[in-house]
């Protein structure tokens, strides 16, 4: 085991990397218009089929199914083939309960009709960061979406560990990350993604580190220490590297790293935004990484690749627009983000501002249950938004903010917090309570 220290420029900071050798197997794709992870094709957000999609939906309209969970989460749903997967948990938080009665459920549904064809509980690690304070019950202990590369489900539970599953649901492998908590115990919340055979895992609450598991059998290949992964909630992404390689693509604070997903290995770095955490996830397009990000604020836009420090070479431009929790979309040339119900359109190649504009109905948006958490994402010329009390925004993708619809969903008191997942025509929709299948029709 080979020892490699990186300094970082911004906090002067060292990463301690632990490098072990690896024979990577190949993993299958998944189908094209499946939504495999947190927002989507590379967490893009954007819907990789052009199908058409509804405008106006509720409990009458457009309504393919509706489900009531077994329990609270803000994890997204992802659809692989023709199976719609979620996370919960229950038996502790808003209801009451002890630690010791915690369960996290894993459920598989038909994405054509909502019949549950499976479900899986798994036991909680303990002791859990408690809920209290501003923190956990604002996300709760199911916060991670599940990933799949097309043969096997991959569900990320913090302190709990990682669990692979097979389609069927017969369990393949378990692996602990680490039991710590952030400084401020506000438990975590990064999803994993998967890459050549790598189950790439962000644990920087549980041990400070990003993890590097193989895919089928959930051995440990690398781990990448640093304390400033401690105050990351975001999840990464991947994106073209030098000689044809793939980068994992990570915001932290202050940086964005660029991480060789073989080895765990820095390729390059760049100083970025925020200071204190990274609370979002960055999105890659063409070739660019972007990131707004909240609390203290601030968006760049860098071309990915390259060695050492690319700062300055490989800059595109650099903003002081601020964001809140949710992931920017880029989509047709624009770059899009939603905060504290404000909606601000950029030019994706250049940072300059389209427009600015608050969206037609007001209200809640404080900390806490009930804030704004989820991201835009987009189909058929349409960027659909869910705001905390379950008002889901269809905007036009023009130049000006244009809205086509103000869909109101859930009873009083639900809680929206999760990104939407849309596939093959349909979107899918969660809240603490239900999962939703909107399609045109409600076919």
């Amino acid at each position: 085991m080979e020892a490699i220290r990186w300094c970082s420029i911004r906090f002067g900071a060292v990463v301690r990397i632990a490098l072990t050798a690896v024979v990577l197997a190949g993993i299958a794709a998944p189908a094209t218009a499946d939504w495999p992870r947190f927002r989507g094709p590379n967490g893009s957000g954007v819907a990789a089929d052009d199908a058409s999609m509804p405008t106006e939906f509720g409990e009458t309209k457009n309504l393919r199914w509706k489900l009531e969970l077994p329990g609270e989460g803000v994890s997204c749903p992802i659809v692989v083939g023709d199976k719609v997967f979620v996370t919960t948990y229950s038996g502790y938080g808003a209801a009451g309960g002890t630690q010791l009665d915690l369960v996290r459920h894993l459920l598989c549904f038909d994405a054509k009709t909502g019949k549950e064809l499976w479900r899986r509980e798994i036991e909680a690690v303990l002791p859990e960061d408690a809920y209290s304070g501003m923190g956990v019950p604002s996300h709760g202990y199911a916060s991670h979406t599940p990933v799949s590369d097309g043969e096997r489900i991959y569900a990320f539970f913090g302190k709990s560990g990682v669990k692979a599953f097979d389609l069927d649901g017969k369990e393949l492998w378990e692996r602990s990350v680490g039991t710590d908590s952030d400084p401020r115990r506000w438990g975590s919340s990064s999803s994993p993604l998967v890459v050549d055979g790598v189950v790439v895992v962000i644990a920087g609450p549980e041990t400070r580190a990003v993890v590097g598991l193989d895919a089928q059998s959930g051995s440990e290949l690398w781990k990448a220490d640093s304390e400033a992964l401690a105050n990351v909630w975001g999840s990464p992404v991947t994106a073209p590297g030098e000689g044809g390689k793939t980068d994992v693509i990570l915001g932290t604070p202050g940086e964005i790293w660029g991480i060789n997903p073989a080895t765990g290995k820095i390729r390059w770095y760049a100083e970025g935004v925020g200071e204190d955490g990274f609370n979002s996830s960055v999105v890659v397009a063409d070739g660019v990484v972007y990131a707004v990000e909240g609390r203290s604020g601030g968006s760049i836009a860098l071309r990915t690749g390259g060695k050492g420090d690319v700062g300055e070479s490989h800059l595109v431009w650099s903003g002081r627009d601020a964001n809140r929790f949710g992931t920017p979309l880029v989509y047709r040339d624009r770059l899009w983000f939603v905060s504290n119900r404000i909606a601000n359109c950029l030019d994706a190649k250049t940072g300059e501002k389209i427009f600015q504009a608050r969206l037609p109905s007001e209200g809640g948006g404080a900390f806490g249950r009930g804030a704004d958490y989820s991201s835009p994402v987009a189909a058929d010329g349409k960027i659909y938004y869910v705001t905390g009390n379950g008002e889901v925004h269809v905007l036009k993708a023009a130049d000006e903010l244009e809205s086509l619809a103000v869909n109101t969903l859930g009873a009083e008191g639900e809680s929206f917090a999760a990104t939407p997942a849309i596939s093959d025509g349909a979107l899918f929709i969660r809240s603490d309570r239900h999962l939703w299948c909107f399609s045109e029709g409600g076919r």
